[in-house]
């Protein structure tokens, strides 16, 4: 499985990275593979496994602000496995090149 998050504070200001940072050190810690980008971060493992990492995430967050936002997207895919490469490459297969990510 792949979730896509985004968790964020409320009335903190235009900057955000010090809140964020937070939440990438606990995926980081989890053991779980991830990725993150700009707009937010994509974790591959089962369903407990990734929600127990961001109500951690959520959590921490709620320290800070009594407000937060959380945008979730899963992708549920049964019998597969490793697709946080899988999906790239296989992109990269059909362009014949490799692809900024």
């Amino acid at each position: 499985m792949l979730v896509m998050f985004s968790i964020a504070p409320f009335a903190k200001g235009e900057s955000l990275s010090k809140y964020v940072a937070e939440s990438i050190d606990v995926i980081e810690k989890s053991g779980l593979d991830s990725q993150t980008n700009p707009m937010g971060t994509v974790i591959e493992g089962s369903w407990d496994e990734i929600f127990d990492v961001i109500n951690k995430c959520r959590k921490k967050m709620r320290k800070h602000a009594d407000r937060i936002s959380i945008k979730i997207w899963v992708d549920d895919r049964k019998g597969k496995r490793n697709m946080l490469k899988k999906k790239i490459e296989s992109i990269e297969k059909r362009l014949g090149r490799e692809i900024h990510t």
